[in-house]
């Protein structure tokens, strides 16, 4: 008989660590809370520690592990560890108007300390070669030796229309691992953003900045599991729900940033058995909203901002208010404010109901009889004193506050059930005029429940001419790469189905031009060996 299988989710938040241990039924074995630690690596530690005493599993059994973490996020918005980087963008005799780096915050730049090279090539929007078919080598290696007489550690390489053909960026980089020795580390845009070169150019710059940071923070977490004696493989969890392997990890960490609040929504519909729903992630200081739509969080359709700098990589639509259980509640020329500032990851000492002085969102919810704490030294007689109408108007400023969230994330009037997660949850009453709430069993992990039940994806964007090439076709072969992506990316191939797919034709293009963005998702399969596909 084959002995039974577990896996293990991790979400590293700025409070707390969440570790979950899961079995192949997906059902929840043991959880825990521990505080994220200076050194992420022992905050880890400590969680699986905690959720392997309650297990009792052995760690064999362990299929594999999957986290979610905020290293690359946290390197760009405090400007630290960053590796050096030098831009190559191949566009001339085009693309020379503005210059990499436009508009770039002067202290980024100065973090990663960034230069700029120009190189001939790249395309037209249908393939055809700007500047020849194949790249100078003369060209490249003087610009490669001046990128190696500035000490660069990182190269972020982008091409005019190179979502169409890569052939360039590939060329260049096997020439930069020929002159500068293959462990030299090297982003391709093609492989991280869409089009639009700008902001797939800055998403390739950031993804080279913060390489770095990934592999050393791969290579702690892989030390924190090893400690356990668990060698299994290693997922990250990355921007919309899906996940990637560790290998993929390192060398497209950017990919990871918005893999926090995309968690919590993957494990809230987990959790709730909901495809289509607002969840709501309410934490110790801040409030998530988004919106899941066919089981996955919808993404935004606008540019997303990172550390100041405009990209294009898929982000969750969120809206994030300023509210959580250490929201500090204060009245202002008569009126009852709830946050923005907190007390945070202090709450069991600042606030009232735990002996302190603070008046938080916690203690609103305690006094009202919505929210109820067992903690020794949480004592609700503590809050006696407070006026039961001014108990009142706070509790319901707190639920419009919530309730405005979910109404402003909606894009049509259809009602839909909202799913409260995270600790904070506990500040909104189980029954609210004309809204559907849920609050699901192990509603305080779901982030770490969504790492580690999320899917294995695959993705094509890119430009199809329809020349020679039929729209059926043409939608066949994004399908069939979608799906095989995901498959090597490890999901199951009996399970791997087309979740998502958008065509827009390019009218502004001559000729017949449609763009085609395709997703596939499935299940990773246990004992899944992803090495071959990272190659």
């Amino acid at each position: 008989m084959t002995a039974k299988q577990y896996k293990i989710g991790i979400d590293v938040g700025g409070t707390n660590t969440d570790v979950v241990i899961l079995d192949e039924a997906n059902q929840v074995v043991a959880s825990v809370k521990s505080a994220t630690t200076l050194d992420v690596q022992e905050g880890i530690f400590n969680g699986i520690q905690s959720v392997l005493a309650q297990s009792k599993i052995d760690t064999g059994q362990i299929a594999y592990v999957s986290l979610g973490t905020t290293h690359a996020t946290n390197a760009i918005i405090r400007r630290k560890l960053l590796s050096s980087v030098a831009v190559v963008r191949i566009c001339l005799p085009a693309g020379k108007g503005v210059p990499p780096l436009t508009d770039w915050h002067a202290d980024l730049m100065e973090a990663m300390g960034a230069t700029s090279y120009f190189l001939h090539g790249g395309f037209e929007f249908d393939g055809r070669p700007l500047a020849g078919k194949h790249l100078d080598r003369k060209e490249c290696e003087a610009v490669l030796e001046q990128i190696k007489a500035a000490g660069a550690e990182s190269i972020a390489v982008s091409s005019i229309f190179s979502p169409v053909n890569a052939s360039h960026e590939q060329e260049f980089a096997e020439i930069a691992r020929e002159v500068l020795g293959p462990d030299i580390a090297i982003t391709l845009s093609s492989e991280i953003g869409s089009l639009s070169l700008l902001e797939r150019e800055n998403s390739t710059v950031l993804n080279a900045s913060v390489v770095g940071v990934a592999r050393r923070a791969a290579e702690g977490l892989t030390e924190a599991l090893e400690r356990f004696g668990i060698k299994t493989k290693l997922f990250f969890a990355q921007n919309d729900g899906t996940l990637m392997a560790l290998d993929y990890a390192i060398r497209y960490p950017i990919l990871t940033i918005g893999s926090g609040p995309t968690n919590s929504l993957r494990g809230a519909a987990f959790l709730s058995g909901m495809k289509d729903c607002i969840v709501a992630d309410i934490g110790g200081t801040s409030t998530d909203v988004g919106i899941m739509v066919n089981g996955f969080p919808r993404q935004s359709a606008v540019a997303v901002e990172v550390g100041g700098v405009l990209t294009n990589f898929r982000m969750p639509d969120l809206i994030s208010i300023g509210l959580g259980g250490g929201s500090i509640v204060t009245v202002e020329d008569g009126e009852i404010r709830i946050g923005p500032d907190s007390v945070g990851y202090e709450i069991t000492k600042k606030a009232v109901c735990f002996g302190g002085d603070t008046l938080t969102a916690t203690d609103i919810a305690i006094a009202a009889g919505v929210a109820r704490i067992d903690a020794p030294n949480c004592d609700p007689s503590r809050l006696a004193h407070l006026d039961p109408e001014f108990v009142k108007q706070a509790m319901e400023q707190i639920v419009n506050l919530v309730a405005g969230a979910c109404d402003r994330i909606k894009t049509s009037t259809a009602p839909l059930p909202v799913v409260l997660v995270g600790g904070g949850s506990l500040l909104v009453p189980s029954h609210v005029p004309g809204m559907e709430m849920i609050r699901p069993e192990n509603f305080g992990c779901a982030n770490a429940i969504g790492a580690a039940t999320a899917d294995a994806s695959g993705e094509v964007d890119a430009l199809w001419s329809l020349v020679d090439t039929s729209r059926d076709e043409a939608i066949r072969q994004a399908r069939e790469q979608a799906v095989q992506k995901a498959i090597e990316m490890g999901a199951d191939p009996g399970a791997t189905e087309i979740v998502d797919m958008e065509l827009v034709p390019l009218t502004y293009l001559p000729g017949n031009v449609i763009r085609i963005k395709v997703k596939a998702a499935g299940p990773l399969r246990f004992g899944v060996n992803t090495d071959c596909a990272l190659q």
